[in-house]
């Protein structure tokens, strides 16, 4: 009886093993915990583990952009946070990533950062090309926004005398005079934290492109987008053009197009758990901002689902095989 017992139990056990379909186990790469961020790929990770069938992801700390390409280039994350100027370089073999490119694919952009050039008013500059020999912080010293800001620039033919500091130091040199100003990320269509603590007892004014700039950008930066700040990223403030890049999820190329799709679906159809994990997403419509500021291939799978939308996809982002 024992015997026969034991049969029937691991019978039911192989045949509940051949019904029950196995879990695709994805790994996230993100960013450091502490930064917001994070806090939203832990939201994404939720979302993806209740709504996507036979897909289970975790969320991995890590390094950010260049750490999560690397990984992505040894297949040892999945998903990560990539942003679209590093991004394009990576996929280009350009600058740090000559010689080494990074298949990365893109699966969606949840948020763009304008980068907003902020100057003392009393500095007596109003336009980009005034800031010629101009102390002027380029971003916080290894960031994005310097590297980004100096590329910007050199581009541009306008060559500040640059200043480096941790944010903190150059909020405090601003506010004394002893530079004119920095460049800051904004947060959405919205101007930094720092900055408004700036403009709180310092007038200041914003910088933006001109139509020229603008086209030169377009045409020689392909890493970066030019977008269009409405009036009110801080009271007083007017409506300007500036550069901007994206914060995106890239994909190894060889996750299943099945799974992508999904992702992307669930993802998309599902803002709310996000936009409490991290406020600029309120609004925003994460898909067109996917197409506008993109800088890779797109997964096929992300592609499926964005043409189901009716979405027109730019020749730039169309999947490679």
């Amino acid at each position: 009886m024992k015997t026969l017992l034991t049969a029937a139990v691991a019978s039911a056990a192989i045949l509940t093993a051949a019904t029950v379909p196995a879990q695709e186990r994805l790994l996230i790469g993100s960013t450091s915990s502490s930064s917001s961020h994070y806090s939203y790929f832990v939201a994404v990770n939720q979302i993806i583990n209740d709504q996507v069938e036979g897909v289970s992801t975790s969320v991995a700390e890590t390094g950010a952009t260049v750490d999560n390409l690397r990984r992505l280039s040894r297949d040892q994350i999945d998903l990560g946070l990539v942003t679209t100027n590093t991004g394009y370089h990576a996929y280009q073999g350009q600058g740090e990533f000559e010689g080494r490119a990074v298949d990365s694919r893109l699966l969606w952009v949840y948020t763009v950062a304008p980068q907003n050039v902020v100057l003392r008013e009393d500095a007596g500059v109003d336009e980009l090309a005034g800031l010629e020999g101009v102390r002027l912080n380029p971003g916080i010293t290894g960031s994005a926004t310097e590297a980004t800001t100096e590329a910007v620039l050199s581009t541009l033919g306008i060559e500040p005398d640059y200043v480096r500091g941790s944010t903190s130091d150059v909020v405090s040199a601003i506010k004394d005079g002893r530079i004119a100003g920095y460049v800051k990320s904004g947060v959405g269509d919205r101007l930094d934290g720092s900055t408004l603590d700036i403009a709180t007892f310092t007038p200041i004014t914003v910088l933006g492109l001109s139509d020229d700039q603008a086209a030169t950008l377009r045409e020689q930066m392909p890493d970066v987008a030019v977008v269009d700040v409405p009036a009110g990223a801080a009271e007083g403030v007017p409506g300007y053009r500036t550069w901007a890049f994206g914060v995106a999820v890239h994909a190894n190329p060889n996750l299943d197009e099945e799974s992508a799709y999904r992702i992307v679906k669930a993802v998309m159809e599902n803002p709310e758990p996000q936009a409490n994990a991290f406020s600029a997403i309120k609004g925003a419509d994460m898909a067109k901002m996917t197409l506008q500021v993109g800088s890779v291939p797109l997964h096929a799978g992300a592609a499926r689902y964005y043409r189901e939308q009716g979405l027109e996809i730019p020749d730039a982002l169309k999947p490679v095989e």
